[in-house]
């Protein structure tokens, strides 16, 4: 019995590591995927802090604008 279950634990074992290749070029495509989604979320928050310090400038001339004016 102890014979047997070696020899199914080795099978496993030659079965799991046969599909080494397919899972070397998926890890590419995961970090591919992964380098993709952090540039364009790092772009994306510059963007947003790039439009956010525009609207606080025109925010503060208009209110100086208004002031001068009254």
């Amino acid at each position: 019995m102890k014979k047997l279950l070696l020899v199914l634990a080795i099978g496993a074992f030659v079965a799991s590591c046969n599909n080494s290749t397919d899972s070397a070029a998926a890890a590419v495509d995961s970090a591919k995927a992964t380098v993709d989604s952090t540039v364009k979320a790092v772009g994306d928050s510059a963007k947003a802090k790039v439009d956010s310090t525009v609207k606080a400038a025109i925010d503060t001339v208009k209110a100086k604008v208004d002031s001068l004016k009254k």
